[in-house]
């Protein structure tokens, strides 16, 4: 390449320097930007993103071991959890999980149907049921219960105690910040762009 190629290729490269993309901060809170840069905070968000597609493609293995859905695993480790000697509330069971009670409904209908759960009427709330595992969805949690210790181990392994306890408080404090973004989110789905920046 000649001299004055060259010197127009540098040219060329300076231009395109001084007209780079700037990412505008995707975050305003103080304490979520480090010496005014967020670059921390979007690590952390690739981070969970990573986090939350390998818990689903365990969840989603462990599920299959039963013959079940991922979701479905879920619900019935978290009954198998809660549901003490009397049985758990399907509201009760939903707030735990943070999901919606007609899904605890829809899926513990078909775990019912698949002899994994017992749904008996509550007898302090005629309306309501309570749900307990049935000896068969027991002994299927028991089967795989080694399997089910080797993964959390393996995830969570590298959590000391106190990081533990600090991992915890974390993820209640964003199940509380990501509940307020999910609100908002569905308030001003259908609101056009302009609109959001004039009410700034």
């Amino acid at each position: 390449m000649s001299i004055s190629r060259l010197a127009r290729a540098g040219r060329r490269t300076k231009r395109d320097r001084a007209t780079a993309y700037v990412l505008p901060p995707t975050v305003s809170r103080p304490a979520l930007l480090a010496k005014g840069s967020d670059r921390p905070f979007r690590t952390l968000v690739n981070d969970l993103f990573t986090i939350a597609s390998r818990m689903e493609i365990v969840r989603a293995h462990l599920g299959r071991r039963m013959e079940i859905s991922g979701p479905q695993y879920s619900v019935l480790i978290a009954i198998a959890h809660l549901e003490g000697e009397a049985g758990v509330r399907v509201g009760t069971l939903a707030g735990a999980m943070h999901v919606s009670s007609a899904f605890i409904a829809s899926e513990t209908g078909k775990l019912a149907r698949l002899g994994l759960l017992l749904k008996r009427p509550n007898p302090h709330d005629r309306r309501g049921v309570l749900l307990t595992l049935t000896p068969a969805g027991g002994l299927e949690i028991d089967r795989i219960s080694v399997e089910i210790r080797a993964i959390n181990d393996l995830f969570f392994g590298p959590l000391d105690a106190k990081s533990f306890i600090a991992l915890c408080a974390a993820a209640q404090s964003l199940v509380k910040g990501s509940a307020k973004a999910v609100h908002y989110v569905n308030t001003v789905e259908h609101e056009p762009l302009s609109a959001l920046k004039a009410a700034e």
